[in-house]
């Protein structure tokens, strides 16, 4: 079951999202809705987007084309910059790379962190 959370922090205009475990099309929903109504009352194009999928898993390929469509929509809501921090997990540093590039987010920049 996939998790998220959501804190908009006004000062540094920066909206962080907390991403967990694996998730289903169900749980996709559920996050684009949440999303939808944080970003609703600010004007994206004055924050930066930062994701953490630190604790992420490898997307299944049926919910591919939602994800896909979250990209697409970071993009229309034109935020200054977004930023996703991964683990060290090359194959989904890869995945989201190329959904990233297939949905002309060209502002998106990817980190990978090493735990020790």
């Amino acid at each position: 079951m996939g998790q998220f959370i959501l804190k908009t922090d006004n000062v540094k205009k920066v909206i962080n999202i907390e991403l967990e475990g694996t998730f289903s099309n169900e749980d996709g929903l559920k996050s684009i809705q949440a999303y939808q109504q944080t970003i609703n009352p600010i004007n994206p194009a004055e924050y930066a987007l930062d994701i953490d999928c630190k604790k992420l898993n490898v997307t299944a390929p049926d919910v591919v084309p939602l994800l896909e469509g979250c990209f697409i929509m970071f993009k229309a809501d034109g935020f200054q910059k977004v930023s996703l921090t991964l683990e060290n997990n090359p194959i989904l540093k890869m995945q989201l790379a190329r959904l990233g590039r297939k949905a002309g987010l060209e502002n998106l920049e990817i980190t990978s962190t090493v735990q020790s």
